[in-house]
């Protein structure tokens, strides 16, 4: 029988346990990307507090892929490597291996932050960015994305991490590639779902010249809400593919930002919250935040999908995709019950669980399920830590450690 706390591989990444702290933007780099003292001491406390694995937040390849969070971490100059040893010494400090994620932004993010125009697929509009319209990426621009993927990887490989996350999920680049809502290209990179896949399976294919057998992961979209967006028998398509690249493991989550808070789910919309970081609401006169701040739980259903399952969401999904491919997956969302975590390992369901905004409540979590000290973490998902990163380091906002 799998246990929850036995050690176990994915490709040559040895894990403490079964549960993994999921990729989280922490706003604690540097305004260059660069990790700092701050970060490395969360990290390490995460690896203390007992994590099988620790995946960073979302890394930048490239300037315009940068992410519109508060200070995003970057590996895209050789000169980084040197401060990103430093985190992963301090993390394998605690024997817990750590994992770096890569990405880039596409459409999601602001020419503010980035200095350049969003890019994209297609030149479609992202509705809750707000940017101009999206420079569609040529077929040059696609081959320089592909070589920062590659070069990132062997930076990663250099500084020291026991593998790399992309980020093929939430609506960012990779997945903007996968999606046919945001994919209308008529060339070899659009139409069908192996068309859709090349630029993945390229990047797979540049990366291995570099790094070899390096543990090269994907976090995927099961599913959207978006018209012609991801649905699960494509996303189990797109799962095969990754193994048939080399793909090391599979994370499976959902939803792009269109969709609102479907990737990370809460009873009520975090409307103080939004009032006072979101990018979109903060710098609005505080009058009018007064005389709209009744008006926002009321229109927000009307531009996103509710969703009335707020827990283990992804759960079916990820058994599906864990049908049809044998190396293994993970699955994230709304886990937070160490009997949930127990179900979904033991009935096969998902090799590993991974979360996030429990991690941010009680980054010793893992080892208060061990200890038998609680069951269940403390999070109540709110949603404020998610949406104040936008102007700030994240921070649990009902810290009740």
């Amino acid at each position: 029988m799998t246990q929850i706390f036995e050690t176990s591989n994915i490709g040559s990444i040895t894990l403490k346990n079964r549960i993994i702290r999921s990729a989280t933007a922490d706003g604690l780099a540097d305004a260059d990307g660069r990790p700092t003292g701050e970060l490395i001491e969360f990290y390490k406390s995460l690896a203390r507090g007992g994590a099988g694995a620790i995946i960073t937040g979302f890394t930048g390849i490239q300037k315009n892929g940068k992410g519109s969070t508060h200070h995003p971490l970057m590996l895209d100059r050789d000169e980084y490597i040197d401060d990103y040893k430093k985190l992963t010494a301090a993390v394998h400090e605690y024997n817990t291996p750590i994992i770096i994620q890569l990405n880039h932004a596409g459409r999601q993010t602001r020419k503010r932050i980035t200095g350049l125009p969003t890019v994209a697929p297609s030149a479609r509009r992202d509705l809750y960015f707000l940017e101009k319209r999206p420079k569609k990426l040529t077929d040059s621009a696609i081959e320089e994305i592909i070589t920062n993927f590659a070069k990132a990887i062997e930076r990663a490989k250099k500084a020291g991490f026991d593998g790399v996350q992309l980020h093929c999920a939430h609506g960012f680049l990779l997945s903007e590639f996968l999606s046919s809502n945001m994919n209308k290209r008529k060339d070899q990179g659009g139409g069908t779902t192996k068309n859709k896949f090349r630029i993945i399976e390229r990047i797979f294919t540049e990366a291995r010249k570099r790094v070899g057998d390096f543990p090269i992961l994907a976090k995927i979209n099961a599913y959207d809400t978006r018209k012609m967006g991801m649905r699960t028998p494509e996303a189990v398509e797109i799962a095969k593919y990754l193994q048939d690249a080399g793909c090391a493991a599979i994370e499976v989550s959902c939803g792009v930002a269109n969709d609102g808070f479907i990737t990370v789910r809460s009873k009520k919309f975090p409307t103080a919250a939004a009032l006072e970081y979101s990018y979109l609401l903060r710098y609005l006169p505080f009058v009018i935040k007064k005389f709209i701040q009744p008006f926002i739980p009321i229109f927000v259903p009307i531009f996103t999908k509710p969703q009335k399952q707020l827990d283990n969401f992804n759960v079916p999904a990820a058994e599906e995709i864990k049908k049809n491919v044998s190396i293994p997956v993970i699955v994230v969302g709304g886990i937070k019950r160490l009997d949930d975590i127990e179900r979904i390992i033991f009935e096969n369901k998902a090799d590993y669980v991974s979360m996030s905004r429990a991690f941010i409540c009680e980054p010793d979590i893992v080892n208060k399920f061990r200890e038998k000290k609680q069951t269940e973490s403390k999070c109540v998902s709110c949603n404020f830590c998610i949406t104040c990163i936008e102007s700030m380091p994240f921070k649990c906002f009902n810290d009740t450690r």
